[in-house]
């Protein structure tokens, strides 16, 4: 049987500390724990996050695996994530509050969109606003 893409689109991002991580990220950001599977050695092997009803986010632990680096591997940010959200205000005091740095402050855009960046603890950046393609 073939594969065939659906769309659905699964991020899946590595962190020195991927403990903290998972509890940084709930935290911040909102995302529900799904399933994690502990590496044995004090990290995490697999995790699973959920966001709204279909947004999900995996990670694991660094490992030499070729799957994911962090950040600081990289010397900088390789990319970022954009969540699409319906208050972009509340997003921005919730990721304050647990100490994200701002990249991008919040701020409306000039096609309409309410939107801000931040890097988490590790360095992977995120970006929350209204905008969505239309069309999508």
């Amino acid at each position: 049987m073939a594969m065939v893409p659906d769309g659905t689109l699964c991020p899946c991002l590595r962190y020195r500390d991927a403990p903290a991580a998972l509890d940084w990220l709930e935290r911040a950001f909102g995302f529900r724990r799904g399933l994690v599977v502990p590496d044995g050695a004090g990290g995490i092997a697999h995790a699973e996050l959920h966001l709204g009803g279909t947004g999900l986010v995996m990670l694991g632990s660094v490992r030499a695996d070729g799957f994911g680096r962090d950040p600081a591997a990289l010397g900088g940010v390789s990319g970022s994530i954009y969540v699409r959200c319906g208050d972009a205000d509340a997003a921005h005091d919730r990721a304050v509050a647990a100490g994200a740095v701002i990249v991008r402050p919040l701020e409306t855009t000039d096609y309409g969109s309410r939107d801000f960046s931040v890097r988490d603890p590790e360095g992977h950046v995120w970006a929350f606003g209204s905008y969505w393609p239309e069309g999508s």
